[in-house]
């Protein structure tokens, strides 16, 4: 036997004879607290005998031949064994008539179970330690050098998920926090490095390779600032704490990668929800192409606002299926007691949606259903007047005829001087509501808004694809500018300018400043822990057809009429009279299926006067 096994062996003899020990003196002051026993004045001698004899046991049954963090069912069995083999030995003997009495038999109950509780509970503990040991060292050799920035509340609860989560490679080696004060102060033993004003000093020298945002409500500034700092290292990733305000529940914790909206210099909108859930609840809501990016979206919001009845309507199956099944999980999970229907069909099909207003009486209605990828519409334009024109015209006017309430059409920032067919159709589609609102019960709005994030086909998921895959990732120009807002601010715009439609409305969105795709393409290599235009390339593919450099929000911007409206960052842009003829409805719809694509541009051109045919992107 080697000498380290041999003082491994011996530490281990002598805890379980400090455990047995233990159980023994336990159990008599046990017996003597409830009376039992008159003391134990000969137990000294004995105890030391059968410590001696379970150490003996022990060792003949193989049991300090175990390597403890390999500790299994089999070995705790053996340990078990002995102390219950032993104890039983000593009851017999005890029975004997004439043997010396030291020790009352029954309190064999208490020292059987305290003996194998401590000698499993060690070994246990020894185990659980040396796993721990183990698995920091090997983070520490082979984790992501790891920099904390923030030294609070939140840190701590990021360091603890580090070091717990088995599926977080990180090793931190220290933090930054904007308080001087901490600088040299530790948390979990994690050395607080500098400010993070030092960040461009401290990544080189501690050779960081991973940065963790764990501060909750980081100024938005401060934020782009540190990222535009970090993309100026090589093969960083930055990511970031998911944290709910509740800084005590470690389960409200996890690190994620950086948001795309993170990467936004701006703020999402503030909404009033109380106005927004008194005008949803009670109401039988239509949401058109309810299955859609903005469409199940709606749904969601809707659903959790108590209206009466919420009816999804989409063509694609697929996509109403999967939001039917969330909202039925969501309605048994938190017990919603909203009445859901969800019908599929078109919305240019006017017998099928006269069906569905006939029969379920909408009193609001949210007109999602559309095409909407430029390039796409831009080879198949008579789908898109199927779809944005007429179908928005037999939704609009089935809403007049049945008495809906209020109409909201979800447009696009496309439609301002549009220079494609999906931008123009979309003009179109805001014009006819215009017209509608004028000769019916019902107050028609339309809601405009910019890019959004993470949509079907939107920009920031095509990026994650393309770095996932390797690269290139392509960008159209160098100089193209997107406006982009999230899906839930996107929706909570629909809905809070709903509540303030009277009719005849556009509603625009301050949208802050518009980003360039290049450097949010730019960025999201950075963060990703690679090099742009060396790991990954950025390609410059060219304008596709229609596309504009540059987007806006407002079709008239001489037009005085641009009111703000309760909230600081939604306008209302005013229409001037739509009448029916200047739509030209009957033209379009005897003819654009018999038209080949330019035509149906001109014949588009002729209506939407702000239309640029020949757009040429800017």
């Amino acid at each position: 036997m080697s000498q380290k096994k041999f003082l491994n062996t011996l530490t281990m003899m002598i805890i379980d004879a400090i455990i047995i020990s233990a159980s023994y003196i336990l159990s008599m002051l046990i017996a003597e607290t409830i009376g039992y026993g008159d003391g134990f004045p000969k137990i000294g001698i004995y105890l030391v005998i059968i410590i001696a004899i379970k150490i003996l046991i022990h060792f003949l049954l193989g049991v300090y031949n175990t390597i403890t963090r390999y500790l299994d069912y089999g070995d705790i069995s053996k340990i078990v064994l002995a102390a219950f083999f032993s104890n039983v030995v000593i009851v017999i003997y005890l029975s004997i008539p004439g043997v010396t009495y030291f020790m009352p038999r029954s309190i064999y109950l208490f020292i059987t179970t305290l003996e194998i509780v401590g000698l499993v509970a060690f070994r246990m503990l020894r185990k659980f330690v040396d796993y721990r040991e183990k698995r920091l060292l090997t983070k520490k050799h082979k984790g992501k050098r790891t920099l904390i920035i923030g030294a609070g509340s939140a840190a701590e609860l990021a360091i603890k998920e580090i070091n717990n989560n088995k599926n977080l490679n990180n090793y931190v080696i220290g933090l930054l926090d904007d308080d001087p004060i901490k600088i040299g102060r530790t948390i979990s033993s994690n050395k607080v490095l500098g400010t993070i004003d030092s960040l461009k000093e401290i990544i080189p020298k501690y050779e960081v390779e991973e940065i963790v945002m764990a501060i909750n409500n980081y100024p938005k500034e401060k934020f782009n600032d540190l990222l535009n700092a970090i993309s100026e290292f090589d093969n960083i990733i930055m990511k970031r704490i998911s944290l709910s305000n509740d800084l005590r529940n470690e389960q409200n914790l996890k690190i994620v990668d950086v948001k795309p909206e993170d990467l936004l210099d701006r703020y999402e909108v503030k909404l009033d929800t109380d106005d927004i859930h008194n005008f949803i609840s009670g109401e039988t809501v239509l949401v058109t192409g309810g299955g859609g990016s903005i469409g199940s979206e709606l749904s969601r919001q809707i659903f959790n606002l108590n209206p009466k009845q919420l009816i999804i309507f989409d063509i694609y199956e697929n996509n109403a299926y999967d939001i039917q099944m969330e909202l039925e999980r969501l309605r048994f999970k938190n017990k919603i007691d909203v009445k859901l229907t969800v019908l599929i069909g078109s919305v240019y099909n006017q017998k099928r949606l006269e069906e569905v207003y006939e029969k379920y009486r909408p009193t609001l209605v949210f007109h999602a259903a559309a095409y909407k990828h430029v390039p796409l519409m831009e080879n198949s334009p008579v789908e898109a007047i199927r779809t944005n024109v007429l179908g928005t015209k037999n939704s609009a006017r089935l809403a007049n005829k049945y008495g809906v309430k209020k109409f909201v059409l979800v447009s696009s920032d496309k439609a301002v001087r549009p220079t494609n067919i999906m931008g123009a159709t979309k003009r179109y589609a805001e014009m006819i509501v215009a017209h509608y609102n004028e000769i019916g019960p019902t107050k028609f709005s339309s809601v405009r808004f910019g890019n959004v994030l993470g949509s079907n086909g939107s920009v920031i998921p095509l990026f994650k694809k393309q770095i996932a895959d390797g690269g290139p990732v392509t960008v159209t120009h160098k100089d193209i500018t997107r406006y982009f807002m999230t899906i839930p601010e996107a929706v909570g715009l629909i809905l809070q300018s709903a509540t303030y439609a009277d009719g005849g409305e556009v509603f625009v969105l301050d949208m802050g400043n518009p980003v360039k795709i290049y450097d949010l393409a730019y960025k999201m290599i950075r963060l990703s822990g690679y090099t742009p235009n060396v790991d990954i390339d950025i390609v410059i593919t060219g304008l596709r057809p229609g596309e504009k450099l540059y987007e806006e929000l407002l079709v008239d911007h001489n037009n005085n009429h641009h009111l703000k409206t309760e909230n600081s960052r939604i306008f209302i842009e005013k229409q001037n009279g739509v009448t029916y003829d200047s739509l030209d409805f009957d033209y379009v719809k005897e003819n654009f299926e018999n038209l080949d694509n330019e035509h149906i541009k001109k014949m588009v051109a002729r209506i939407i006067d702000t239309y640029d045919i020949n757009g040429n992107g800017k």
